[in-house]
């Protein structure tokens, strides 16, 4: 069965489009960039083959396609900017096989003016094909957020910009296919600046309740009834809360290296938010030393490895900088995460504790950093020597909160 659409890049932007794809009944050619297949279920996948997912033999099969998704990955650059390494070898290799009236869209996370200014070219070049006449060019910012029920790629608005107008219709039709509703932006550079925004929103505010945060710890103010009354304000107020560090695939952009465009208040949040792991470190040793231990020689356990609750991404997560620092205190570091059977950290093995209850009442301390709905935390905060929260997940006196 020749295939409506084809993905490229099957990680943390391709696998959940190519899923709701096959879920709205298209068939759906999955196409990878390189090793970046996100964690696929067997029942998943079974269940996405029998919908008509196939994954590509060649890349001349994205040539029979109506409309082709690049959702390759964009790591940090060195530079501080975006890698757009994996973008460009996706559209060398759509472009070598391209027919003309194809609707080519970009969803990977990048900066304004990509679209027309990086991958139009690339495209024209390799196809002999001109955008906007003899195919169509769109962006849509990609907005996915793994594992979240309430929210799913067909009931969250898509935000489209195309090309000329013809182009942004003719993505407009395809997204349709998939959610409720479609919104057109003026071009492709306001929808890439949709995404530069929704992101930077995200890390901003966490920045923000993550000082609130060590500022409440020093004037002994329970932020975390800070927050429980600040979200009951029905206007102007939005409830963020701290955590150990902000992981994830969505990087913040401040702009660095195209002044006078940087965006100042994104780099600040970038500093405070990559301080978070070490602040967590901090508390701990202050936790045990305040309980007459040292750091050093401590049996720390750490609860949640991951990025995300219920998920076994474990893509920037702050869990990784906390246990090498621990350990760089001299601590005995274990850790549990029934998503994560095995665990390596600066190229060491991080032992996992089988039996949770007893791994806590042998440890010294406990730190939760990531709040799995498996953790029975009451039963937890019993069972633990002295137990950080750094998630605000605890029931109120049972743990020291972040």
């Amino acid at each position: 069965m020749p295939a409506d659409l084809a993905v490229i890049g099957l990680g943390p932007y391709g696998l959940p489009l190519a899923q709701a794809a096959v879920a709205a009944g298209i068939p759906t050619l999955g196409y990878k960039t390189g090793p970046e297949a996100g964690p696929l279920s067997p029942a998943e996948l079974r269940r996405m083959l029998s919908g008509g997912f196939r994954t590509a033999a060649g890349p001349a099969e994205l040539g029979r396609v109506r409309t082709a998704v690049i959702c390759a990955p964009t790591p940090p650059a060195p530079d501080g900017g975006l890698d757009l390494t994996q973008v460009e070898a996706a559209a060398r290799t759509l472009a070598a096989h391209m027919r003309p009236h194809t609707t080519v869209i970009l969803e990977s996370p990048v900066r304004p003016g990509t679209t027309e200014e990086f991958l139009r070219p690339i495209l024209e070049q390799g196809s002999g094909l001109r955008a906007g006449r003899d195919f169509h060019l769109a962006y849509s910012p990609s907005r996915v957020d793994p594992g979240n029920r309430d929210f799913t790629p067909a009931n969250t608005p898509k935000v489209i910009g195309g090309l000329t107008p013809a182009c942004t219709e003719s993505a407009a039709a395809f997204y349709g296919r998939l959610t409720d509703k479609v919104v057109r932006a003026r071009g492709p550079r306001e929808a890439e600046t949709v995404q530069l925004l929704e992101t930077n929103f995200r890390h901003v505010n966490i920045a923000l309740v993550n000082e609130m945060a060590v500022l409440c710890d020093d004037l002994g103010v329970d932020l975390w009834d800070v927050l429980r009354c600040a979200e009951t304000k029905p206007f102007g107020f939005q409830a963020f809360r701290p955590g150990p560090g902000v992981g994830g695939h969505s990087v913040p952009q401040d702009l660095t290296g195209q002044a006078p465009h940087s965006l100042r208040m994104v780099e600040v949040a970038q500093r405070v938010n990559a301080q978070m792991p070490r602040y967590v470190v901090q508390r701990a040793a202050a936790l045990l030393n305040e309980h007459g231990k040292s750091a050093r020689g401590a049996r720390v356990l750490l609860l949640g490895v991951t990025y995300k609750a219920d998920l076994a991404d474990q893509q920037a997560t702050p869990a990784e900088e906390i246990a090498t620092r621990l350990m760089g205190l001299g601590a005995a570091v274990s850790y549990h995460d029934p998503h994560i059977p095995s665990w390596n950290v600066a190229g060491r093995p991080v032992p996992r504790a089988d039996s949770l209850y007893e791994a806590a009442a042998d440890a010294d301390l406990t730190i939760l950093l990531q709040q799995h709905r498996t953790y029975d935390l009451q039963g937890l905060s019993v069972k633990a020597q002295l137990l950080l929260d750094t998630r605000g997940a605890t029931p109120t006196g049972a743990a020291h909160r972040l």
